[in-house]
Formats: structure tokens, sequence, C-alpha cells
């Protein structure tokens, strides 16, 4: 089992690296619990129709012996472009020219 562990998480940790920028953590879950299961399926068939068999790792044990998690390694990236103030830029907004701009104060 260590073994494979040791084989599967440089691969785990670059795949996680390489697709972490953006929104992948709900696909980083699903993996994870992909390759739990998988853990769990093949250690359920390695032991065979054995009268004691030995209870299934857990989460925690799996990962305890090296298996990379990929929940909670995402990181969103910052937003490209500047926030708009929700202040208007144009200071005179709300006269339109209609009610004392420069040209009803004589100024031209």
């Amino acid at each position: 089992m260590k073994q494979i562990i040791a084989a599967l998480t440089p691969v785990l940790r670059g795949w996680g690296n390489y697709f972490r920028t953006g929104d992948g953590d709900w696909g980083f879950n699903q993996v994870d619990s992909f390759v739990v299961h998988r853990f769990r399926r093949w250690q359920y068939r390695r032991d065979g129709q054995r009268a004691t068999r030995r209870p299934l790792f857990t989460d925690q044990q799996l990962y305890g012996m090296g298996l990379h998690r990929l929940q909670g390694i995402v990181c969103y990236p910052a937003q490209a472009t500047p926030r708009r103030s929700l202040l208007s830029r144009v200071p005179e907004n709300g006269m339109h020219g209609l009610k004392g701009g420069l040209m009803a104060q004589g100024r031209h």
C-alpha cells in the first residue's frame, strides 16, 4: 500500500498544482473521494475471502501514510481588472445640462 501511495502522490501533487488556479474545488473533492474509494476497493479485493478480514483503511489513515489530499489547495486568481467604484466618475451627474450647468450661467 505504501509503495502505491509513494508512486501516486507525486502525480496527484503535480496535477493539483497545475489545476489549482480557478474553480476546481468540486473536481478536487471528486478526485479525492475516487482515490480513497479505489484504495479501499483494492484493499478489499486483496484480502480475498478470508474469514478474519482486517478493517478497511479510513481516510485519515490513508492521508497519514502520505497520500496527497487535493481538497483545500484551490487558489482563486486575483481579479484581472480593478473593480469599478460605486460612486459616479462624472461630477455633474444629475444635472444633464438642464439645471444650472455652464450654459445656464451664461458662460459659453
